[in-house]
């Protein structure tokens, strides 16, 4: 894990210039700049749409409950290098590791801190269905306990054991709250590349999303700052802008990607596969801007993540990476 110091009040801006910054001098993945135009004109449509809460396979209840379930969800939302290996009972991996979660909430309803910081290996193999029998299966519900044990420890630690004061601790702010987010080192996602450190916090800046979705008519929903988030780099969204054309790997990481090998979590083709999905999205922010549809990088970041559950682009290999980062 990096030990870049806490992240200032002005991460979201750090993120978008240093990802910038990668794009420009990238080795392996560059921005075709010439597609993003194709691209933005078939999403604009869905760009200045309200974005809506998924409560198929989430969790809703009184909002208390419904802060703790998405502090908990996406404390482990990671894995995606793993999930070829996941027994998937709810259609992705995603889905399977959210809906079984929500199925503990509505049948138990919030685990206490203590619950948390107690967790092991084969408690989440039984909370999310899984077996213990595939190595990357066993590594997987490792990663989740240690995710979840830290998050409980500090709750206890810091927040009186409530994941709601760790939200009202953030301020209404998504950079104050990852802030309070990188003392956990599964939430610190920082890579280096050459003499930056960049910086992604995909799942911290996600957590805000989701309550912002699940909540904003709530407090505990609000966030000043929510249009400031960048694109949650991930794989799913850089697979979907390669599909378009937005994102060109050279031959050999393409060749490593479509032979479905893995690539190094902090590699440099890895850190710009990331940086320059991030900087794709803000350009095509600033295009359709400039055409008069407002718009942000969060609003086409879920819109180019659902475009990915397309059959015909799920069919492709994405890049897969064991990380607990994405």
């Amino acid at each position: 894990m990096s030990t870049r110091p806490v992240p200032t009040p002005d991460i979201l801006a750090d993120i978008r210039d240093d990802c910038r910054l990668v794009a420009e001098t990238s080795a392996h993945v560059r921005v075709a700049h010439d597609r993003i135009p194709a691209l933005a004109k078939r999403i604009a449509a869905s760009a200045s749409l309200p974005l809506t809460f998924d409560y198929e396979h989430h969790f809703v209840g009184e909002p208390e409950e419904t802060a703790s379930y998405l502090v908990v969800l996406d404390s482990v939302n990671f894995g995606s290098g793993f999930f070829p290996h996941l027994r998937k009972t709810h259609g992705s991996g995603y889905y399977t590791i959210a809906a079984s979660l929500a199925e503990r909430f509505r049948s138990y309803g919030s685990p206490t801190a203590d619950d948390l910081a107690q967790l092991t290996s084969c408690d989440c193999a039984r909370l999310f269905h899984q077996s213990m029998d595939l190595p990357a299966r066993r590594r997987l519900m490792d990663l989740f306990a240690q995710a979840l044990r830290s998050l409980g420890n500090d709750l206890n630690d810091r927040f009186g054991g409530s994941p709601v004061r760790l939200i009202e601790r953030a301020e209404r702010s998504v950079g104050r709250l990852v802030q309070l987010l990188h003392r956990q080192p599964f939430f610190r996602d920082v890579s280096r590349y050459g003499t930056l450190e960049v910086p992604f916090y995909k799942r911290a800046q996600i957590l805000a999303s989701d309550l912002s979705l699940a909540l904003g008519d709530h407090d505990l929903g609000r966030f000043e700052d929510i249009d400031q988030c960048t694109a949650f780099a991930d794989n799913l969204v850089p697979h979907v802008l390669r599909r378009a054309g937005v994102l060109r790997y050279d031959d050999a990481l393409a060749e490593r990607i479509d032979s479905g090998r893995s690539i190094p979590h902090h590699s440099a083709a890895e850190v710009e596969i990331r940086a320059c999905a991030v900087h794709a999205v803000e350009s095509m922010v600033h295009w359709l801007r400039r055409r008069g549809i407002s718009t942000t990088a969060r609003k086409l970041d879920v819109i180019l993540w659902e475009r990915g559950q397309n059959p015909e682009i799920k069919k492709h290999p994405r890049h897969r990476t064991r990380t607990v980062c994405y």
